[in-house]
This record gives structure tokens, sequence and C-alpha cells, in this order.
């Protein structure tokens, strides 16, 4: 397995940049997770350091050294896809081999046998050794997709949104046996995702993207309790942060539409600035702040409250089943050592 790193990267496509002066790193036997929506530059990332495109200027290494000069086939990763690119009318056997007997390889097909049936244990997909592809599910389609990658021992693994085609229960399960495998094999992995649960779940690290540009690097916790920009704030989390305009006077930040009230972090404070609450933080029940509940919305482990306070609705999350009536005139108070302050531009004010 290898360190990676991108140095001053940048990507054009015509006049569309794709990569706009990327430097990050990911460690030998991290899981680093890249997460933006579409058109972050996600999938660019990844295909620049598979060398599939060539950047326009920065570099990339492996281990110390530059792979600039290096075909893609010379780079020894591993690329996972979102589509699962099997062979369907081969077996899942000779799917998993198939990069072991690609003429650069040479493997002797004892060595062959010993890493499929590998991969195969690992992946759970012993009893489909010699089931065709096109007679599997998209679940059993993506082991297998994901075992090809294992049994070449790649410097890095790839893995370009590799989840998002299943469904909701089977992403879940996948998510978990990845982090694990990941984890018992000590690979490095960049993966990719537009889904915020699958990156806080999964990473060691997260870089968020946003239309070519890197806002923020940073551990699962740094992503979501200090996020960089009003755009990571909103990135992450679920439900939604509570993102409210407000006016310093006398020390205080008065909400605007609203009577709510908190303190401003710190003297020099501009004059308006971004609140950000996250639901968690909404609660209700006792307080100095009153609003009405005008809708609940009962998930089973939790229920998110949505409370007016003159022109602001505060989305608040509670834990299992809500005892309070739509129309009641509900207290809650704020934990306000968690608030978050953004500049109206969007960057976090320390």
């Amino acid at each position: 397995m290898s360190d990676v790193r991108l140095e001053n990267v940048t990507k054009r496509f015509g006049d569309t940049v794709a990569l706009e002066d990327i430097s990050l790193q990911i460690k030998d036997r991290e899981f680093f997770v890249l997460l933006g929506p579409t058109g972050a530059g996600k999938t660019t990332s990844l295909r620049v350091i598979a060398g599939l495109e060539k950047q326009n200027s920065g570099s990339v290494y492996f281990d110390g050294q530059s792979v600039d000069s290096l075909m893609p086939a010379d780079r020894d990763t591993a690329f996972v896809f979102q589509q699962y690119s099997l062979y369907p009318n081969m077996s899942v056997y000779d799917n998993l081999a198939f990069p072991l007997r690609s003429p650069l390889r040479r493997t002797p097909e004892d060595e062959i046998r010993k890493r499929v049936l590998e991969a195969a244990e690992k992946l759970r997909i012993m009893h489909l050794i010699e089931r065709k592809t096109a007679k599997l599910s998209g679940g059993e389609m993506q082991r297998v997709s994901i075992g090809r990658a294992i049994v070449r021992n790649p410097r890095i693994f790839l893995m370009d949104e590799p989840l998002s085609n299943l469904d909701a229960k089977l992403r879940e399960s996948l998510r978990v046996e990845l982090k694990h495998l990941q984890k018992t094999q000590g690979s490095t992995t960049l993966f990719v995702t537009h889904d915020q649960i699958e990156a806080l779940t999964m990473a060691d690290r997260i870089a968020v993207l946003d239309a070519g540009n890197l806002l923020q690097i940073g551990t699962p916790h740094d992503i979501y309790d200090r996020p960089a920009t009003t755009f990571v704030a909103q990135l992450v989390g679920t439900p939604r942060i509570n993102l409210l305009n407000a006016h310093r006077e006398n020390g205080s930040l008065n909400i605007a539409q609203s009577d709510l009230s908190v303190p401003a972090p710190q003297a020099d404070t501009p004059a308006e600035v971004l609140v950000g609450i996250r639901p968690e933080d909404v609660k209700p029940g006792s307080g100095e702040y009153r609003g009405e509940l005008v809708l609940t919305e009962p998930l089973g482990v939790e229920t998110i409250l949505h409370i007016k306070a003159g022109g602001q609705t505060l989305l608040s999350v509670i834990p299992g089943a809500s005892a309070y009536r739509i129309g009641e005139n509900l207290p809650f108070s704020l934990a306000q050592e968690r608030l978050h302050y953004f500049e109206l531009e969007g960057q976090r004010i320390s």
C-alpha cells in the first residue's frame, strides 16, 4: 500500500475547471473520502490519480515519487466503479481471476486460485464462485467488482460511488463490510461519495469538494463539529443545520425576524453574521425561548420537530417518539456552547 499526494493539481476540460489547485495527502492504510455534490470534481480526482486523465498542472506522488510520467497500468491502482464492469458470460471465479491473467502480471495459476478464493471468502461470495455474473443480484455483482480489485493487492484502491446503485439496506450492509475489510487488510483507500452518511461513518478523514475547489479536510468529527464554511455545514448532518441571519448589538446576536438572541462569539464579531444551530442542539421542553410546534416528522428512532419562533422555523431532533402536539406553544433552549458562526460570505468565524 502507498501514501498518495496531490500537489497543486489543476484539471480543465476546455473552459471548465474541474479541479482548481488541489493539494491533499492520503496516508498509507488510510480510508480517505472525497465528499461533494455532482460536478464537485470527485471522479476527476480519482482519474487523475489513476492516470486516466492528465492534469494541466501540479503533480501526483506515490510514496514521495512522482507518477506523472507513468501510464495507468504502471501506477498499480485498482478502480471500483459505480457500474459493475463485469464480464456477464464469465463465472465469478473467472471475473475475479481476470486481472491476474493479464500478460503484464503473468501470475501462476495456483497463485491466482489462492488469491481468488481468499477474496471470495472475505466478501462472502464463495457459494457464487461458479455462477455466471449475469445471474447475480446488484449487491452480489458489486461484491465481485470489489473482489476483482482486492485480488491485485494494488498500491491504492480508488472507489467511485460503488454503493450508490444499491438499495438502502444493502448499502448499509456493504458500508460496514467495506470499512471492516479496509481495516483488516490495511489497504489505502480513496472513496468518492455524495452521501454524507457514507462519508461520516466510513472515513478516517474527509475532503469536501465543491465546483473543483477543496473546502476542508478533516476527521468526520472536524467536518461535522467545526465546518469551515456554510456549504460544509449544510452538506453534512441530517436533519440539516439551522442557518439564521443575525445582527450584532451590545455583545449579543439578535436573530432576524424573531425574538431569539445568542451571545456574540467575540468582541470584534462582524455586525451581520450567520448563526448555525444543529437540530440536536435545539432542546424542547424547557428554556428561555418559546415557539409554536408547526410540524412533526416521526422517524421511529427519533422525531424531527419544526418550531416556529417569529418568522424563523427551527428544526429540532429528539430521540424516540414525541409527546408534543402540533400547535403547542413550546419552550426550548439552545446549546449555546455548540453554536456555529459564519461570515455572510460563508467562512467560519473562529
